[in-house]
Parts: structure tokens; sequence; C-alpha cells
């Protein structure tokens, strides 16, 4: 399609923002009916952005094939957009043969689809997206401004989806094939976005940005605008490749921004070290600054840490963000039941970083930190179907995939060892033992997936764990009972599986460990009032009534 009807459609005038729609506030609405049936091999997005109107207008051009016959066509799309125009082929829809009342694009086909036929489907659309509220974690797009007064433009969609401004599949393990993505904006300004810069061209008083990527997962496709500047250097890969690092920065942060490109770097040493190749290596590993904290783009992570410095020597937020290109892009979780794949084992690379960096103290002391803020009040993977709610600040379900995944990961890593953890995670990232720049493909998991990679590492059944972590809200308890000399020790877990969680005692100098492979052990000391401490190194994910204290004390005491 030629670039000017691409950009036909004219952006809104500014307008009132209506309430966010009840279907558009979530993702990952379970797949069914057409929305399930079908594959994106390849989609163009061309998006004009009117910053004065915070209003945008596009065209999607989507293959849409389908799985199954169908008859119908739906995809989501925030029911506050005007759709303007929508095409099966050449061929134009009546309006009367399509309609989006609540977030749900139902289009009426002209003809049935056979399965496997790929389909040119058309939709037009424009109007004001919904401005994000608390971004990243109460999403949509923000309309800032540059110190000097320019737009700054960035969008945060992770908790609401792709919906929020483009119409799509809203869920996580739908992929798209390659992505064309051509963002029109008011020159001077720079448009950002996912996988590698094919052209820029000023078109009357605007600059289109046109972006191809590979394989995009739907929550990561973004725009991020502003009149940036960019710094720029390359990175040679342990595995022979060379990976462009690219950071759009505002004036005047060059500085700050050359020297996280050199973090960056050497976070890349360290997990293609523990974890396997850089999955976007022949796109780029970009960061853009935005106005907001942060958010884990398919190569285009977004920054707003201000490139403060920090005592243990890097960017907290710039390591956390860019981790998520192995667990979040590459690695997709199935669902958002499943998140903690994602921002758990992101959250654990933290103090694993630290350790390869500054050594095992801060190991240490960034767990501790992190097992302040682990609630354990609901189950970290929801049952199927049961969609979780990230903000519910009760429940803490939005802290706990971070922070107990976390610890569940430091538990595991105890229980199985290094030797079997860290390949076991490179088979749940890439599906292979052996994964290589140049034939890599993203991955979509559940957490049961990740039991039986796990599973196969090690030999073992680890149900009794998976269960007790995932599935129940409560922690393990472990009781230490003494009478005279012998100490028992039993845990207590609402799951039906003995929690078979070996324990570690120290006693005197030694370190001796109780096998519970029932839920229960004993030892014995060397007198009754001799002195001991279990679970010395905290290697143990489990209840804790001094953190649970001082988690429910009164802040304003």
């Amino acid at each position: 399609m030629a670039l000017a009807a691409l950009f036909c459609a004219t952006p809104v005038a500014a307008q009132e923002s209506p309430r966010i729609a009840e279907r558009t506030a979530q993702t990952d609405i379970p797949l069914e009916g057409p929305r399930g049936a079908v594959r994106l091999p390849q989609v163009t997005l061309a998006i004009t952005v009117a910053p004065e109107g915070r209003s945008i207008s596009g065209r999607a051009v989507m293959t849409v094939q389908p799985t199954e016959q169908l008859e119908q066509l739906q995809f989501d799309l925030a029911p506050r957009f005007t759709i303007d125009a929508v095409y099966v082929g050449e061929q134009s829809v009546d309006r009367s043969d399509y309609a989006n009342p609540d977030g749900l694009l139902t289009i009426d086909l002209p003809q049935a689809i056979p399965a496997g036929e790929p389909v040119e489907v058309t939709i037009g659309w424009s109007g004001q997206p919904h401005e994000a509220v608390n971004p990243p974690w109460d999403g949509g797009i923000v309309w800032a401004e540059t110190p000097e007064g320019q737009p700054w433009i960035a969008t945060a969609i992770q908790g609401e989806g792709c919906d929020m401004f483009w119409p799509c599949i809203d869920h996580s393990s739908v992929r798209i094939g390659t992505l064309d993505l051509l963002i029109s904006v008011p020159t001077p300004l720079v448009a950002a976005a996912n996988g590698r810069l094919v052209w820029s061209h000023e078109v009357d008083e605007n600059t289109v940005w046109h972006w191809q990527a590979r394989d995009p997962n739907n929550y990561g496709v973004t725009l991020q605008i502003a009149p940036y500047e960019v710094a720029e250097r390359d990175y040679e890969s342990r595995f022979g490749n060379t990976i462009p690092l690219r950071f759009w920065h505002l004036t005047g942060n060059e500085e700050g921004a050359n020297r996280l490109l050199g973090e960056m770097a050497d976070q890349i040493t360290f997990m293609e070290e523990r974890f396997g190749p850089y999955p976007f290596g022949d796109e780029k590993a970009g960061v853009a600054e935005t106005p907001h904290l942060g958010m884990e783009h398919q190569t285009i992570n977004a920054y707003g840490n201000r490139f403060r410095p920090e005592s243990n020597g890097h960017d907290w937020l710039l390591q956390h963000e860019f981790a998520h290109e192995w667990f979040a892009n590459q690695l997709t979780h199935a669902s958002i039941n499943h998140m903690w794949l994602h921002e758990g084992i992101t959250t654990w690379t933290q103090p694993l970083y630290l350790e390869w960096a500054r050594g095992e103290m801060l190991y240490d002391a960034e767990m501790w930190r992190q097992r302040q803020r682990v609630w354990s009040r609901v189950p970290l993977v929801p049952p199927e179907g049961e969609l979780p709610d990230y903000n519910d600040r009760e429940a803490r379900w939005g802290d706990d995939i971070y922070f107990k995944g976390s610890w569940i990961m430091h538990t595991l890593r105890y229980l199985v060892g290094d030797e079997a953890l860290f390949p076991a995670i490179t088979m749940l990232t890439y599906g292979t033992h052996d994964p290589e720049p140049g034939n890599l493909a993203p991955v979509s998991r559940t957490t049961e997936d990740f039991r039986q990679i796990l599973q196969d590492s090690t030999g073992r059944d680890l149900e009794w764990f998976f269960d007790a972590y995932f599935y129940q809200a409560e922690m393990p308890r472990l009781d230490v009972m003494q009478d005279g000399d012998m100490l028992t020790l039993r845990w207590h877990t609402p799951s039906r599986l003995p929690f078979a969680m070996p324990v570690e005692v120290r006693i005197g100098d030694e370190v001796r460990t109780v096998a519970m492979a029932d839920g229960h052990g004993r030892i014995e000391l060397d007198w009754p009032s001799q002195p001991y401490l279990v679970d010395p190194r905290n290697r143990i994910l489990r209840y804790d009534a001094d953190v649970e204290a001082w988690q429910n004390r009164d802040p304003a005491q």
C-alpha cells in the first residue's frame, strides 16, 4: 500500500477523554471464537501522532491466517476510537457489518475464509487514546513535555494491552511474525520503536519513521517520541555476533546515556554467560528515555530513572528492563496468570548480577531487601480463567510476581543447585540447550512447563515444591520443637503433598542437613542447651513472623 494511503486518516481534535472500557482495561481475556483461530504472520501499522490534540490515527494492514474456517474476524480495540474503514482484501466492508461497542471489534466477512488461507485485512481508526494515570503500573499513553517544552510521548500498556492504541489480538500468547511500524510525528521529533530502523522520510511537516521487528509480543509494541539524540556503541558478543547498542536520550543527557551503554555491555556479558545469547542481536539493544519510570519494550526499553548513580555501581532499572529481553520478550508467559515468569526471574537476575559484578554480600543484601516485599496473600499462579489484578493493594499479587517469584528462584537454587537450575532456565527460555544467534525464536511458557523442564534436568519429582509455592497462597511454615537434645522439624503447607524441603541446621561450627523427605525430620544436639540456627544462610522462602509484623506496622508510628 502506498505511503500516502497509509497515512490518509486525519487525527481528531482534542476532546474530553472518556473512561477506559472494562474490556480494554484487562489484558489476556481468554482466546475464544475468531480471536483464538487466527495467526498474524505480517502486520503493518501506520500511526500518525498529533501531540497538540493528544490524538492518534492509523491504518493496520494485517495478513490474517485462519486456523479454521471463519465467517467473522475479531480484534481488540478500545471503543473510544472511531473506526474509519474496514477492508477484507480489496473489498470494503459495509459499516453495518462491523461493530465495536465494548472493545471487541467484530467483522462479519463478505464470504467465509477457509482454514489456512491468508487474507489481508485493513482497519482504519482514530481518536484519543486513554491517558496513563500512573504509568507503567496503571497504563496508557503518556503525554508530557521535555524541560524545553517540546512533546515527550510514551506508551506503557503492560497490564492493559495493545488494544489501548491499535487493533490487535490482546493476548500474551499471540505473536506477530513481522511487524512494520510506520510512525508519523511532527518534525523535528524522533520516533524510536521496536526492531531495526529501515528509513525515515519527511512528509510535509511530519517525519515518518519506519521500524521493522520480528516476532514482537503485543504489549511490547511501543511508541517513544521526543526530540531525541542518540548515543551508540557496538558490543562484540561471546557468540561471535555484533550487537548495536543505542540510547535515545533528551538533550543534555549524553554523558549519562553513554555511561549506561557501558553498563548495558556488562549486563549482556553477564546474561549471555548465565543464560544464553541476547535474543535480538540482529536488530538492536535499545533504550529510550521516557517521562515515566520504565517498561520492557522489545529492543527499545523505556528508561526514566534519571541517570542517578547507585552505591552498588549499576542502574537497577536499566538492568531490570534489559533482563526482560530474555524473560518477557524471548520467553513470554502463555497468559498473565504466569506473569511471575517475566517478573520473578527478571527480579532474581538483579541479585545474581550483583553477585557476579560485586560479590556474594551484595547478592545476600539484595535478596533480604526483596524478602521484605513478599506478601503471599493469594496464589502466585491464579487458577486458569481467573484474571489477577496487578493493582490490588490488599492482595499484593503485583508485588509477589516480582519478589516472591525471585525468592522461589533463590530457594530452587539451594534445592537443585546451579548445575541443574541454569541449564533448565536456558531450556525454558530458548527451547534448546544450545541456543545460537540467528537461530532463535520466542517461546511461550507456563509454570507447568518450567516444572517439567526442571524435573527433566534434575530427575526429581518437584510437584510438591511447585504446588506449595505457586498454587497455594500461604507460605510454608517450619515448626521447630526441642525435647532434651533432640530437635524435631516439621513443615506445614496447605498443599496435599508433603513439603520435602531439606533444612540446614548450624550446630556449633558445623552445618548439617535434615532431609525432611516426608515433610518432617529430626536432628540431635550434642547437649540440650547447645545453640543452633535453622536455615543459617537464609536459603528457604518460608513464613517469617518478624517480617509479617514489620509489614503490618503502623506507618505513622
